[in-house]
């Protein structure tokens, strides 16, 4: 980890707001020396039965931000997402700010391009995003440093987020008691999110980590932070020293019993554009359904 430029004595404020739709965490994390902050992991509503789009959730993130007069400089997306929308592009339009993401997003947008029939008018280089970030990159929030850590195997594009003390994993991880995501989607693989995740935990064991979903397992209340040390010694996937073999045949056995999430389809189509929303020859809104294809 000496490669990294851990900071574990710079502190940012985190604070999350849960979309209980989608069962995710979005966040807002303040440089805690200046106005400065960041947005991880934005939701856009959806009600897809009646093909409406809303923005309580991303307005919440906003209020929140012009509440505390903070200054948005990135919106960050730790992956394509398969069961949420993200709304980064409407809280852009509203306060500014990049919008990041790894640069595996090509391979996302190659993938589902096709099988979305999009045609050569849909853009496959990433340029949809502000900034494409590869691993080790570092950058700014105010005068805190942040840096991007490459973790592929639930998704080829997936990246975690180190913020001083704070890590935003994504879906490379789930709570101790809900394990870790699924690596069975196009680009998916379960070996490879095993070695992502051993990178995670090779952070220090104080490193705080803050989750995209979490479902309450068991019936317990939702959750969404631990630290390194905690998911090394309790996570029932991979804590305790379980070996990448077991991992890999856990995964792949329960993979193939999870139903497909209910917004993959309108979810590939928006993320895959940075939160925009696809639109027809007219310019009008529309999603497409493949069929058999996913």
């Amino acid at each position: 980890m000496s490669n990294y430029p851990i900071k574990m004595d710079v502190k940012p404020q985190v604070d999350a707001f849960f979309d209980p739709a989608t069962n995710t965490i979005s966040y807002v994390v303040k440089d805690p020396s200046s106005n400065s902050c960041a947005i991880v992991d934005s939701v856009m509503d959806i009600d897809y039965a009646a093909g409406r789009i809303t923005y309580d959730h991303a307005d919440e993130l906003i209020a929140h931000i012009e509440k505390n007069d903070l200054k948005l400089e990135w919106i960050i997306e730790t992956h394509v997402h398969a069961d949420h929308l993200s709304a980064a592009p409407y809280i852009q339009n509203k306060l500014g700010g990049k919008i990041g993401v790894g640069d595996k997003i090509m391979v996302v947008q190659d993938t589902f391009g096709k099988v979305f029939n999009e045609g050569t008018e849909f853009q496959r280089d990433g340029s949809q995003f502000d900034k494409l970030f590869v691993e080790g990159d570092t950058y700014m929030i105010g005068n805190m440093q942040a840096f991007a850590m490459y973790t592929p195997g639930h998704t080829p594009a997936c990246m975690v987020h180190v913020m001083g003390n704070a890590a935003f994993v994504g879906d490379t991880l789930f709570m101790p008691d809900g394990g870790s995501a699924r690596a069975d989607f196009p680009g998916g693989d379960a070996g490879t999110l095993y070695d992502s995740i051993q990178k995670v935990l090779a952070l220090p064991d104080d490193m705080r980590l803050f989750m995209c979903h979490d479902y309450g397992p068991n019936g317990r209340d939702i959750a969404w932070e631990t630290t390194v040390g905690e998911e090394k010694a309790h996570n029932i996937h991979v804590g305790g020293g379980k070996t990448k073999e077991e991992f890999v045949k856990f995964r792949t056995e329960r993979d193939a019993q999870l139903d497909m999430p209910k917004l993959i389809i309108p979810s590939l189509q928006v993320n895959m554009r940075a939160g925009e929303v696809p639109t027809d020859k007219d310019g009008n809104p529309m999603l497409k359904v493949p069929v058999n294809a996913l």
